[in-house]
């Protein structure tokens, strides 16, 4: 018995390449944002989602609301899809963690960096992982959305390929893309990586 899971990166916000929000509040859709998750609410209809989780961060979650509405599913909300926590780096802009000798240690050894007062990404991936496991035992046979954030999908995605964290570079997940895993018991199987649906 196979459980399918959809990995859905949150829909555009403004500082989506900008800033490093992070848990920073009241980061919501763009109106761009809101047309992306409304186009792939309708796109996902096809697949017979039977569960819908979210993140709890508000762009995240009003991601989850729009596809919700698409798919008559309403989310729930859980903390292991919870966006990394980038501690003193959260809400800073680009441009100005350039210069940071630890940030550029993260972006080269993601496995080995921890943010400033933050968690490092080998714990976020392990939460989001044991949740995933945890929903495939539990729900053999459905087909399950999951809406987070780009560096815990890429964590998750990278444990699943048997990759190590540092190949984080290698993986693609933009705004409201969504990729799927086939998920059983002795095995798992990558169908779809970072498919993004026009709006």
């Amino acid at each position: 018995m196979t459980a399918t899971v959809f990995l859905m990166r949150h829909a555009m916000h403004d500082s989506v390449d900008h800033v490093l929000c992070g848990r920073t509040p009241g980061i919501l859709l763009s109106s761009a944002g809101r047309r992306q998750a409304e186009a792939l609410g309708r796109r996902l209809r096809r697949e017979e989602i039977h569960h819908l989780f979210s993140s709890p961060r508000e762009r995240a979650w009003e991601t989850a609301e729009i596809v919700g509405r698409e798919l008559g599913l309403k989310p729930m909300a859980c903390d292991a899809l919870d966006e990394i926590d980038f501690g003193g780096w959260s809400g800073k802009r680009f441009e100005e963690l350039a210069g940071d000798p630890l940030w550029q240690n993260w972006n080269h050894s993601r496995s080995l960096t921890l943010p400033p007062g933050g968690e490092r990404m080998a714990t976020a991936q392990a939460r989001a992982v044991d949740f995933i496991c945890r929903l495939e035992a539990s729900y053999k046979d459905s087909n399950i959305l999951l809406i987070s954030h780009c560096d815990v999908i890429k964590a998750a995605l990278l444990h699943f390929l048997a990759l190590p964290l540092d190949a984080y570079q290698q993986i693609e997940v933009s705004p409201a893309s969504v990729s799927i895993l086939a998920l059983w018991q002795d095995g798992n199987k990558l169908i779809q990586l970072n498919e993004v649906v026009p709006s």
